[in-house]
């Protein structure tokens, strides 16, 4: 069962850059829409890992995928934002989904992946932060801690642990059942 969205499903009119903010690169694709384009808003996120875990995904290499292509809707690409856990991950998570909010880029955004930064709980600082950034972004999904990322392991899905299993197919549910909404 599919559950409502939490955040914003299109961009927000009356939304702006600040000046000197900081912006992701764009990465031109051409050919048909990727089912799901996973982007790391900072290095080491886990773009890499996230989509090599989801089917259909293509990692973005850390960019908005941006078409030049005037033939193909505007929204046809969806983007999944990923972040770690830490102030560094979730300000650059929460700068990507203000820069979507403004209505430049003509893709869909699926939510947001936050990848735990340490096997232990938030601290309040950030359980705050984490709270607000969700709020601009349809969906969040708060992906446990795994020893074998930390090590650069990506190991079989069926070997994770349970509580990563029910991260990844709630996405796989959210991102295949979700239209880009105009």
């Amino acid at each position: 069962m599919t559950r409502e969205p939490h955040g914003p499903t299109r961009p927000q009119k009356g939304v702006r850059l600040r000046s000197g903010s900081d912006v992701l690169d764009r990465l031109n694709v051409d050919g048909a829409p990727a089912a799901l384009w996973v982007l790391g808003t900072h290095g080491g996120a886990g773009e890499s890992t996230i989509s090599s875990l989801l089917h259909g995904s293509v990692p973005a290499s850390h960019a908005w995928p941006v078409r030049n292509e005037s033939a193909v809707t505007a929204g046809a690409d969806r983007v999944l934002l990923v972040c770690r856990s830490n102030a560094k991950g979730l300000r650059s998570a929460q700068a990507a989904a203000i820069e979507w909010s403004t209505g430049d880029l003509p893709l869909a955004l699926a939510g947001l992946v936050i990848t735990a930064d340490a096997p232990t709980k938030l601290p309040k600082d950030l359980s705050r932060l984490t709270t607000i950034v969700s709020g601009a972004v349809p969906h969040t999904w708060h992906m446990p801690w795994v020893e074998e990322w930390r090590r650069g392991l990506t190991p079989d899905v069926a070997d994770l642990p349970q509580r990563v299993r029910a991260v990844l197919s709630d996405i796989q549910l959210h991102t295949a059942a979700q239209t880009p909404t105009q």
